[in-house]
């Protein structure tokens, strides 16, 4: 499958716990003012890439923790993060998925295509947009203190949103 990025990381260490591959997806509908990847906004920019490629990049790396999505909105280009998730859980490796949306709103359409699929394979879920009045550096691998981190398979089965902390 083709996704569109802007970027990777191949052993980000700030983009959740431990050792991380990160993809930054291009395109986002929020363009939360203050945003700390602005570069990602724009649907037309970017690059195409294959989910394979990205995929042999990740199994290279024996040193991994897990993957993250980010961006851009990872959810507007759910379907090939999903096959991405699920071939990474299939390492060993969990997934992180970062999204402007709250997990009530993705929860509503989580019907739509791939939004369920993506939450599925997304272990750790990091929502809300960056709201700059409310930015901090104190926080734990969020921009602002309206995010949360969520365990996404517990927020899944109980259909209300659970907040955790990284082990």
């Amino acid at each position: 499958m083709q996704l569109q990025l802007s970027g990777t990381a191949n052993d980000s260490i700030v983009d959740g716990p431990g050792l991380r591959f990160t993809i930054f997806v291009q395109g986002c509908p929020h363009r939360c003012k203050g945003c700390h990847n602005p570069q990602t906004h724009d649907f037309k920019g970017g690059t195409p890439a294959d989910t394979e490629e990205l995929l042999e990049k990740i199994r290279r790396n024996p040193l991994l923790d897990g993957v993250t999505f980010s961006g851009g909105e990872p959810f507007c280009q759910a379907l090939p993060l999903a096959e991405i998730g699920k071939k990474v859980h299939e390492l060993g490796l969990n997934t992180i998925t970062y999204t402007g949306y709250t997990f009530e709103e993705l929860y509503e359409r989580r019907n739509e295509s791939g939004i369920g699929e993506l939450l599925a394979v997304t272990d750790y879920l990091i929502d809300g947009p960056f709201v700059e009045a409310q930015k901090s550096y104190q926080l734990q691998f969020r921009g602002s203190a309206n995010q949360r981190i969520l365990n996404c398979r517990k927020s899944l089965e109980t259909g209300c949103a659970v907040e955790t902390e990284f082990p």
